[in-house]
């Protein structure tokens, strides 16, 4: 390489641009990322590309540092990120109670094609104590994800590996795009997290603007890392997805906060639901081994919607879990956490970056399992105040909560106070 070719690429690379070569007539740079946005598919002219990368199956693409031969049988983009955080929990006298200062999230990313562009792969390790602690059947639980996806276009893609299973917007939207400093309690509860299996999706674009998604997964049922089961049952879940008024620009439905200040209103309504069968642990793919080597069948239920317009931005997440058997003879105890939950936030984009959110979780557990959770209803409220100064890569959050447990038969934290950086490649 001659010295005028190394200075473009180093004037490439701190200009903050990611390049992205395809096949074919489609043999061309494009820029993806600038210091302003998060993805600029809309600088994209063709409409084939445009749609591999808005469908891309769980892949975050054009970020972080990509290599690819002159030959083009690989392409391989290297991601980090982290997240530091400090938390205050206070009593009802706002005396303080516990502090917390870690690093919570320290993960390494890898995704890319071998050989082909429809063949995909997509790895993610996590080094924190938070990501890495060990599982209750002792296995270690630095993998987060661990994906092979074949997707010949923009339509549909199946994959074989261990990542996120596609029930609830919450769980699936990254927690490097959050507006809040971490999720809420519903979906800390209710999620299903990651597991081992087939994945698959399908996107079609209908009349007009209207759009559809339809996902599915049969997953071993005990979460990631599991690696053996004990018994026969799998883990089935199927999500619809529908966009009456188009998709989001850049992601949106699986970005917090609408940092593309959509020009039109953009709504998402989606559903999913879950059925785990003969699960050996206490919420499926989380949680504790169920006592006695005993087994449940749990179903989980799950409804999103999303509206974003001009910088303003509305979420509303329902979710639950159900079985027929929540406790445990052996174990009075254990329970099952059955009931459900609902998650409201909304907030605003300031022209300088600058968002306010506020966000109103509560949890309902069910009727007979209340003595055993220790409360009756759980709220939470939050207000937090972002600065975006890279989009979601580089980011200075703050928020605070006031909690309240209804019959609570223990003590609780009622205030909570957190600040948090975010940094990513």
């Amino acid at each position: 390489m001659n010295l005028r070719n190394i200075s473009l690429a180093i004037l490439l690379l701190f200009c903050g641009h990611t390049y992205v070569a395809a096949q074919g007539d489609l043999m061309r740079k494009i820029t993806l990322l600038t210091n302003d946005s998060t993805l600029e598919y809309e600088a994209i002219q063709d409409p084939e590309l445009l749609e591999r990368l808005r469908n891309m199956p769980n892949i975050e693409v054009g970020k972080g540092l990509t290599f690819q031969p002159q030959n083009n049988l690989y392409k391989m983009t290297i991601r980090f990120r982290m997240q530091n955080l400090l938390a205050l929990g206070f009593d009802k006298d706002f005396s303080l109670n516990d502090t917390e200062a870690r690093v919570k999230r320290l993960r390494l990313r890898f995704d890319g094609y071998i050989f082909s562009p429809k063949l995909l792969y997509s790895i993610q390790l996590g080094f924190t104590s938070y990501d890495a602690k060990t599982l209750p059947n002792g296995n270690m639980n630095i993998v987060r994800d661990a994906m092979i996806y074949y997707m010949p276009n923009a339509t549909w893609n199946i994959g074989f590996g261990q990542t996120k299973i596609k029930a609830n917007r919450a769980r699936v939207n990254s927690s490097s795009a959050l507006q809040f400093v971490d999720r809420s309690i519903v979906n800390s509860e209710f999620n299903l997290d990651r597991d081992f299996g087939f994945f698959g999706e399908y996107y079609k674009a209908l009349a007009g603007d209207f759009n559809i998604s339809a996902k599915g997964s049969i997953t071993l049922g005990e979460g990631r890392n599991w690696s053996t089961g004990d018994n026969a049952g799998f883990a089935y879940t199927g999500r619809l997805e529908l966009y009456p008024f188009g998709r989001f620009k850049s992601l949106g439905d699986v970005t917090e906060g609408d940092f593309e200040r959509e020009q039109t209103v953009k709504v998402l309504v989606a559903g999913a639901y879950s059925y785990n069968d003969k699960t050996t642990r206490l919420q499926g793919q989380n949680g504790a081994i169920i006592p006695s080597g005993e087994t449940r069948n749990l179903h989980a239920y799950f409804v999103d919607f999303i509206l974003k317009y001009q910088g303003f931005a509305f979420y509303t997440d329902f979710m639950g879990r159900a079985t027929d058997r929540p406790l445990f003879a052996g174990a009075p105890e254990t329970c099952v956490y059955t009931g459900n939950g609902l998650n409201v936030q909304t907030s605003y984009l300031f022209p300088k970056n600058w968002e306010v959110a506020l966000r109103n979780s509560t949890l309902f557990p069910d009727k007979e399992v209340r003595p055993i959770i220790g409360y009756k209803h759980y709220n939470q409220t939050t207000v937090a105040v972002t600065k975006y100064l890279i989009g979601h890569s580089l980011k200075i959050q703050a928020d605070a909560s006031y909690n309240h447990k209804s019959e609570a038969l223990d003590p609780y934290n009622r205030w909570e106070l957190r600040f948090q950086v975010e940094l990513g490649l």
